[in-house]
């Protein structure tokens, strides 16, 4: 007698069929009012509360409430219209087309909503499609969402196009706590009095936007610049130049200046290391 076993049809075309089902007033038995024009968007919710926990217990709080959530609307304001059409797209087909444009916020949706396989996918397509533009983008979200491959891809990324995504205008928009994660990092290909320059730059501009003073806004960061492969000519013009922001705390500079009087590798200083885009200095002999 033969065994039971599943036998599996064509993925796409069952998801083709089922994708004419998205946004279909036919059938539907709820609506979704999206956006601050409350674009008006038709589903089945037998299908959202099958695929979704979140949309299963929504609808289940509705019932107990009215007695019924059919024909019921749900208004979702703070939700991008072409980001909630793709998280159905999802639930109802198992695919969700991504651009560079709503693949982060579709990111944040997964995590909100608890859609894993769909976390994956919007995780999958980033790391794909980095580039000088939106590697920050990617870093900032990673860090922000915790996505440890995320992170390790857009942090390889940027240790290879470090001086173009320095450039970029979106190193300027990340936070501090991404921005400790890159500076950690031992391959950057970029000379650490540049590092420090782009850091400068950037305290600046979040300094303002944030009406902070720069040396509360750098306070994490500037501590991961690794002051001790500078010159002492170039240490002693920063101190110079310290007098004036206050960006460099102390502390940093005297560590500096002890590497230098000690003349001898320190392996348990961090920040006496040299980068992957470090310029040689007479004293790098020295450095461990």
């Amino acid at each position: 007698m033969a065994s039971e076993k599943v036998m599996t049809g064509d993925p796409i075309e069952f998801a083709t069929g089922m994708k004419k089902l998205l946004n279909n007033k036919d059938h539907s038995d709820i609506k979704f009012l999206i956006g601050p024009n409350k674009k008006v968007v038709f589903a089945h919710r037998c299908i959202l509360s099958a695929r979704c926990t979140v949309f299963k217990a929504m609808f289940s709080d509705l019932s107990q409430k009215n007695g019924t959530a059919d024909n019921s609307s749900f208004v979702l304001s703070d939700m991008n219209l072409d980001v909630f059409l793709a998280m159905l797209e999802f639930l109802y087909t198992n695919c969700i087309t991504l651009t560079p444009k709503i693949a982060i916020e579709m990111l944040a949706t997964s995590l909100e909503y608890g859609l894993d396989d769909m976390r994956k996918l919007c995780c999958e397509y980033l790391e794909e499609n980095l580039g000088v533009q939106n590697a920050c983008d990617c870093m900032q979200a990673a860090v922000t969402y915790g996505q440890e491959e995320l992170k390790k891809s857009s942090l390889t990324f940027i240790e290879q196009h470090t001086d173009n995504v320095f450039k970029s205008k979106a190193f300027q928009e990340l936070s501090e706590d991404a921005l400790v994660e890159i500076m950690k990092s031992d391959k950057l290909q970029m000379d650490e009095a540049d590092i420090l320059r782009y850091i400068k730059e950037w305290a600046a501009v979040n300094s303002a936007v944030m009406k902070k003073a720069v040396s509360e806004v750098t306070k994490h960061v500037i501590q991961w610049v690794r002051l001790p492969i500078l010159s002492p000519q170039e240490i002693e013009k920063l101190e110079k130049d310290n007098k004036k922001d206050h960006i460099i705390p102390v502390d940093l500079f005297s560590s500096a200046w002890k590497f230098h009087a000690l003349n001898q590798p320190d392996p348990n200083n961090a920040l006496a290391k040299k980068r992957a885009g470090t310029t040689p200095r007479d004293h790098h002999k020295n450095l461990s």
